[in-house]
């Protein structure tokens, strides 16, 4: 269906909601729509947000971030979140911090049905001083302290990968991530793709990461993962980051580029943002 409609129609106001991918397949176009269509008071659930959070925080659609390590990547910070942090603009968030494993665990555990992830970690870390939600257990089996955290359960979760078979099963090839889980783990999952092919006959299975009864919604958005990359399709926007920087930094450059770039734009800007980085 149109990324609109798919957008649409599993995104609420309030919800909390998962855009992950990992280095590369980011699904900025996803988060894009949900910037043009206004959503408000989101929960947002992201390992290592980067410039994706960064713009949805800066057009005042989050109440609450729950993460690990937020920043440009290579470059610095998210300038967005901060000035959100520090100063409330457009309005001050909630922000729940814990390491990448937890993230990891806490995904895998709600894609388990569990209300709860246990493993090995934070011992003399200073985390769980300043994240209540970090708790120390007791194995009854052999007395070792182990650290617990919250299940992940979003209410949806968006992902990019390279393809989708007619039948409606998702191809990723490269690296994964966390993608598998998040959308386990969620109530609705809407995957955004490169290409729809006939089946994926001939490719190692293990590449299928999500069988079609597990998919909510796809829609075909070449380039959506700009200006992340997608493997085999092209390549990372390193000048992209970098720019943005510069644009992040200013409250009325931001704004400029969030019109130009977002809400004036359609999800085929995309295929044009990587028609020179193609692969």
């Amino acid at each position: 269906m149109p990324l609109s409609q798919a957008v649409g129609e599993n995104l609420n106001n309030g919800d909390a909601v998962a855009f992950e991918g990992f280095t590369h397949l980011i699904p900025h176009a996803a988060a894009h729509e949900a910037i043009r269509q206004g959503f408000k008071d989101l929960t947002l659930i992201r390992m290592t947000p980067d410039i994706i959070y960064d713009q949805m925080i800066g057009m005042g659609m989050a109440k609450k971030v729950i993460f690990s390590y937020a920043g440009n990547p290579g470059v610095g910070l998210l300038r967005r979140m901060r000035d959100a942090i520090e100063n409330a603009f457009p309005r001050g968030i909630e922000t729940v911090e814990h390491s990448h494993s937890a993230m990891a665990q806490a995904y895998e555990a709600g894609a388990s049905g569990l209300p709860l992830a246990l493993f090995r970690g934070y011992k003399g870390a200073d985390l769980p001083k300043v994240n209540p939600n970090i708790k120390m257990m007791t194995c009854p089996f052999t007395g070792e302290q182990l650290a617990a955290v919250p299940a992940h359960h979003p209410d949806v979760t968006f992902i990019h990968a390279q393809k989708a078979s007619e039948k409606g099963d998702i191809l990723i090839e490269g690296i994964i991530g966390v993608q598998k889980e998040a959308a386990l783990a969620a109530k609705r999952v809407v995957v955004t793709v490169e290409e729809v092919v006939p089946s994926f006959k001939g490719l190692h299975p293990n590449l299928c990461i999500l069988p079609h009864w597990t998919v909510d919604a796809i829609a075909v958005v070449p380039g959506g993962a700009h200006p992340s990359y997608t493997h085999g399709y092209y390549q990372r926007d390193n000048a992209t980051y970098l720019e943005w920087d510069k644009i992040s930094s200013d409250r009325e450059l931001f704004a400029g580029w969030i019109k130009q770039n977002v809400l004036e734009a359609t999800p085929e800007a995309f295929a044009d943002r990587v028609r020179d980085l193609r692969v």
